[in-house]
């Protein structure tokens, strides 16, 4: 018996979305929009006199016309990256007084009239222009008439192309790279060597074309400017003028053949000087996440080290407290010993990333007077204060694969390229990603990455270490293992590290110390446990799994923000302001209201029931107090018949309920 099969459908058919039709009031001036830009290419193939071409093209003005252009969009190429690579950086990273002014400056050649722009450099070039007279006396370099001239004249009118198209491509590239680069050691130099222009090589390569391009067909510019001189400042498009009035065919040839260049600079390009995605091509996706480890492989403690590897990794043991007084958005003071290891918490917006980019000196919200052991690096550029970061996404270098990014930190430190990529092994290896070390970010896992992230800040033997939810993108059983790992680690850290992080076991399993934030203020640092049994701030308590009320003291108890009122065994001074912690255990649940010991007893509605381990969080609201948060088994949830919108009365014991002075 024959299976019948259903003929595949065209690619054109089933990329069609369903119901999706042009307009016709879109579709026919589009159409004829393309046939206008299609008619004078179509004139020139048409009236190319084919069997002529050869001789045309090979004619001795011709080729002298055409080594002409070649040299001097060459050379107006390479004074077009040599000058318009660090002005687009200039306009995409820094602010400054006048930038739309230079921006203005920039896209002006690309608006002037041809003509008007060689009158211009006529005017500040010339012999009798602005700079032209000191050219002559001093170097004795005249620019008019000269191939030098018509090289001035292409670059002039072609630099805005690549300025333009690079500006753009920095502009959308994170700063993370470059600040995380600047913080393992590499200087703004080698930043923008090794990390900056890597990953704008797509984009200056597209302008560079661009750039090229149009200096080969200029015209307007080096005619005025630079004269019609054959052999000297007679360029190809200036061939085709002069042909146009003697061999009109010549010139169609000629005319095809900067065509064609043109076509294929385009054709070549693909889009890409819009960002655009080549036809055809996606981009590669990252494998699935697998945190799996191979057999033999340590993703726990740390793995012994040989001798060779320890030197390298660290040559100067040396003790590095810290203290830093920090102004601005952010404002405390910190002070603490070497291996203290430092929780941030708090809520989004607390000031908790501003702080780690105070320490950087990456920051205006924020300055930080910074001293680490005996040195004062508060005057110092981020590449040489021994702060290593890892940003909340890692920010791995796209171009490196995982061991040049470990061994980056390491390299900018001058450590030699064998020692700093053995070290940059070693340190793959203990966070259980050695077998990766050959893998691009691209090719890793969130989890994976990182890891190797972790990996790069630690293998650049920082005196200060910031973390900025170094364990988000892992899943829980890698997540257990890297924090194991990481606490081995930090044990012989002898910096600093403080470590931003939402989750409580993270703050209390790697910290000596949690520094809880709001608004910029420090409200509570102390010891984990501290923290834990008498949280000062009610995002802490909540965070801990607990309902945190504030108020006010009252006579018996504690008039709250959010209305109701709260009784409480331990009185507090009226007027005083407090915060009600209650753990959700100590919250009963009845269908009924409750008679008997409970002092604080509400109506409510559950809201949401969520699992807890092996309990329910059963959220409740009431029009008498804040929501509350309630846990119990699930045999008695199951026995009260709890669902969503059913109503309930909540209790409290006024013993239940503990106050922390705010």
């Amino acid at each position: 018996m024959r299976r019948s099969r259903t003929p595949a459908r065209p690619a054109a058919a089933r990329r069609r979305t369903p119901g999706a039709r042009t307009p016709a009031a879109l579709a026919v001036p589009a159409l004829v929009a393309i046939a206008f830009l299609l008619m004078p290419l179509l004139g020139i193939l048409a009236r190319t006199t084919w069997s002529d071409l050869g001789t045309h093209l090979t004619s001795p003005g011709v080729t002298e016309a055409l080594g002409l252009s070649l040299l001097v969009s060459f050379w107006a190429l390479g004074l077009s990256l040599l000058l318009g690579v660090p002005l687009a950086w200039l306009l995409a990273r820094v602010s400054f007084p006048g930038k739309a002014v230079v921006r203005s400056l920039v896209l002006l050649p690309m608006v002037l009239p041809p003509t008007v722009g060689g009158v211009a450099l006529l005017l500040g070039f010339g012999r009798r222009g602005l700079l032209g007279p000191w050219l002559e006396d001093t170097f004795g370099i005249v620019l008019p008439f000269h191939t030098s001239g018509a090289v001035v004249a292409a670059t002039f009118v072609a630099m805005p192309f690549l300025i333009i198209s690079l500006e753009g491509t920095l502009a959308g590239l994170r700063p993370s790279y470059e600040e995380t680069a600047a913080s393992l050691g590499a200087s703004p130099v080698r930043v923008f060597a090794t990390v900056t222009l890597p990953m704008v090589a797509p984009g200056l390569a597209a302008g560079a074309a661009l750039t090229w391009a149009r200096a080969l067909g200029e015209f307007g510019a080096t005619i005025t400017f630079a004269g019609n001189l054959p052999g000297t400042t007679q360029t190809l498009p200036l061939q085709v003028y002069l042909l146009l009035q003697d061999s009109p065919e010549a010139a169609t040839s000629v005319s095809l053949l900067l065509l064609v260049i043109a076509m294929a600079v385009l054709i070549c390009l693909r889009g890409r000087w819009t960002g655009a995605m080549p036809a055809g091509r996606t981009p590669r996706p990252a494998p699935a996440a697998d945190e799996t480890e191979p057999a033999g492989t340590d993703s726990g403690g740390p793995r012994a080290v040989t001798e060779r590897q320890e030197t390298a990794a660290e040559p100067h043991p040396e003790r590095w407290p810290l203290h830093a007084e920090v102004t601005g958005f952010t404002a405390l003071t910190l002070d603490a010993g070497p291996g203290t290891t430092i929780a941030v918490v708090g809520p989004n917006g607390a000031g908790k990333t501003t702080l780690l980019r105070a320490l950087l000196g990456l920051t205006p919200r924020a300055h930080a007077t910074l001293r680490l052991g005996d040195a004062d690096v508060t005057a110092l550029p981020p590449h040489r204060r021994g702060v290593a970061w890892v940003p909340q996404d890692g920010a791995l270098f796209p171009h490196l694969n995982a061991l040049g990014n470990t061994a980056y930190g390491l390299r900018a430190q001058r450590v030699p390229r064998a020692e700093a990529r053995r070290a940059a092994q070693e340190w793959l290896d203990r966070l259980g990603v050695g077998h990766l070390a050959h893998r691009r970010p691209a090719q890793l896992s969130g989890g994976q990455a990182q890891r190797v992230a972790l990996a790069r800040a630690l293998a650049a033997r920082p005196r200060l270490l910031l973390l900025d939810e170094p364990l988000a993108a892992l899943d829980q059983t890698t997540r257990a293992h890297v924090r194991h790992a990481l606490r081995g680690h930090l044990a012989g850290f002898d910096g600093v590290c403080l470590i931003v992080t939402h989750d409580p076991v993270e703050a209390v399993s790697l910290a000596h110390r949690v520094l809880v934030l709001d608004d910029g203020r420090a409200l509570q640092d102390a010891p984990p446990a501290e923290v834990t049994r008498h949280p000062r701030s009610p995002w802490v308590a909540r965070m801990l799994g607990r309902n945190a009320w504030p108020g006010t003291a009252t006579g018996d108890g504690l008039a709250l923000a959010g209305g109701g009122h709260l009784v409480v065994a331990d009185r507090l001074p009226e007027g005083a302001r407090a915060l009600a912690v209650i753990a959700p255990e100590a919250v009963s649940v009845h269908l009924d209201k409750p008679a008997g010991s409970p002092r604080n007893v509400w109506p409510g509605t559950v809201r949401e029931i969520t699992s807890a381990g092996s309990r329910l969080r059963i959220l409740i609201t009431s029009p008498h107090t804040p929501d509350l948060v309630a846990e119990i088994t699930p045999s008695a949830a199951l026995e009260l018949g709890l669902a969503d919108g059913v109503p309930v009365w909540t209790g409290i014991k006024a013993t239940e309920v503990s106050l922390v002075t705010l």
